[in-house]
């Protein structure tokens, strides 16, 4: 199949047209460099960095994180390369540079989809990291922002570009396996306490206001700004919205859905540790689609199975019981057989019924690099080129956001209770009895009422709103701060 029709049939209806051309902000000779900004840098950002470095026809003259430490460091180190960029400490300055033609971002969740609506608004592309948004309202309006401005917006979801992965989607979609029957995505991640000090100190020099921009400005009540921000509610998603996002995505792509779960259900907690932080490290999200659940399943305590060393918090963690799963990855159960995906397209096998391995997907290759096919997509305007278009990556986060406000409704409950509020669901039942197994082994007590017991939501996809659920609606958005609000008509 010709490449338009190939990639139509991996990722559904684009909302944009196959054939739209994008205006550019300023017309591309064949050599002509496209200018690149990264902005917030500090974690995966430096990928960004590495990559666009090396890229022919790229040239990255600028670079902007808050904290100056970061900065400073970031760009001594690229002038000791011969690379000279312009350096930022406020992002906004970016956008008013129109020298600037795109920008990559990798700042906390909080900014991504602000930072996209910015950039579109500025004229500029965008390749925003993942979760693309905080909340399911502002990953919307990004997505909006894209198609008004004629902008090419790529989310952080590089398994879309795995070679691999691309060639078992076919396979699995020209029916080898039959009907897909459920899909599993794993975050089997130890992740171990923040300490609870109930306190923290900015770094120097950086702008806490600039920093939390659409979040509220509270006092720092952990020990670390950097990276913990993942484990609060009013910066982060928690582990199904860090790494879990990939195995969502990948989950949800394999499941062939191009909307919202019209129902959706939590089970779990934050457990094992009294810390700092909010979000659960321990977490089975029900997506509840008509044809196919999509199940989602994080646990962050360090003993699976097969564990001995109580001081280790790496390794040694559950594992799902399929040959060649990993503890991060995907299981794509059908009716003839099963669709094991290691990691986040590291590799992928095929299982017959019996779990006898039938093939893998080695031999395809790792595809084109995730940042290369933004850049690729820039250059000839035409955003049905990438991977991951801002539409796809919104919904795969927004089914984060969903499972966490069913979560965040919810109601400590004895196992007892719970096991008899999902007894009609075996599934539900299934993976609820194999949560407790593991939370037993990490020592926690599952008699007490310490799991969470969220709430079934009802959800309309077309909306993107909850049905009747004045509560969850609310969840769906945030009160922003003034001069940092994702705006209603981007």
């Amino acid at each position: 199949m010709n490449n338009v029709t190939r990639r139509q049939f991996l990722k559904g209806t684009l909302a944009v047209g196959a054939t739209a051309m994008l205006s550019p902000s300023r017309v591309l000779g064949a050599s002509d460099d496209i200018r690149v900004a990264v902005i917030g840098f500090n974690g995966q950002g430096q990928g960004h960095i590495n990559a666009l470095s090396k890229m022919k026809g790229v040239r990255l003259v600028a670079l902007c994180d808050v904290d100056p430490a970061v900065l400073s460091r970031t760009v001594d180190g690229l002038a000791k390369r011969d690379i000279k960029v312009e350096a930022y400490t406020d992002l906004r300055r970016v956008f008013d540079n129109k020298d600037i033609d795109a920008i990559t971002t990798a700042t906390p969740n909080h900014w991504h989809s602000l930072i996209g609506v910015w950039a579109c608004q500025s004229g500029k592309d965008a390749y925003v990291e993942k979760p693309i948004s905080h909340n399911v309202w502002e990953g919307r309006q990004l997505v909006k922002a894209a198609r008004k401005y004629n902008r090419v917006v790529q989310g952080g979801t590089q398994a879309r570009s795995s070679g691999k992965l691309i060639h078992a989607l076919e396979w699995v979609r020209e029916g080898h396996l039959g009907k897909v029957k459920v899909v599993t995505g794993t975050c089997f991640k130890a992740r171990p306490s923040i300490g609870k000090t109930g306190k923290g100190e900015i770094p120097a020099g950086l702008d806490y206001n600039l920093w939390c921009g659409p979040a509220p400005m509270r006092p720092l009540t952990r020990e670390k700004l950097h990276y913990d921000w993942h484990w609060v509610y009013d910066t982060g998603n928690g582990d199904m919205g860090n790494q879990g996002i990939h195995q969502m995505d990948i989950a949800r792509w394999f499941l062939g859905v191009d909307h919202l779960s019209p129902r959706v259900m939590s089970i779990g907690g934050r457990l094992g540790y009294d810390d700092d932080g909010e979000t659960p490290n321990t977490q089975i999200v029900y997506h509840d689609y008509p044809d196919a659940p999509l199940i989602f399943e994080t646990r962050g305590l360090p003993k699976g199975k097969d564990y001995h060393d109580s001081k280790l918090w790496s390794g040694n963690m559950d594992v799902p019981n399929y040959p060649g799963a990993r503890n991060v990855g995907v299981i794509v159960e059908c009716e003839g057989g099963t669709l094991v995906v290691q990691g986040s397209g590291e590799g992928a096998l095929a299982l017959d019924s019996r779990k006898r391995k039938i093939r893998d997907f080695n031999d395809r290759g790792d595809g084109v690099g995730h940042i290369d096919n933004f850049i690729a997509a820039v250059r000839d305007r035409q955003p049905e080129k990438l991977n991951a278009d801002c539409q796809e990556t919104h919904l795969s986060s927004a089914l984060c956001h969903t499972g966490l406000i069913s979560h965040r409704l919810g109601k400590r409950m004895a196992p007892g209770e719970i096991r008899e509020r999902i007894q009609s669901d075996s599934l539900a039942s299934e993976r609820f009895e194999s949560m407790k197994d593991h939370l037993g082994r990490n020592g926690v007590d599952v008699s007490s009422s310490q799991v969470t017991l969220g709430p079934w939501l009802q959800f309309d996809p077309e909306k993107e709103r909850f049905v009747k659920n004045d509560d969850a609606n609310e969840m769906l958005s945030r009160d922003y701060r003034k001069g940092f609000e994702v705006p209603k008509k981007p």
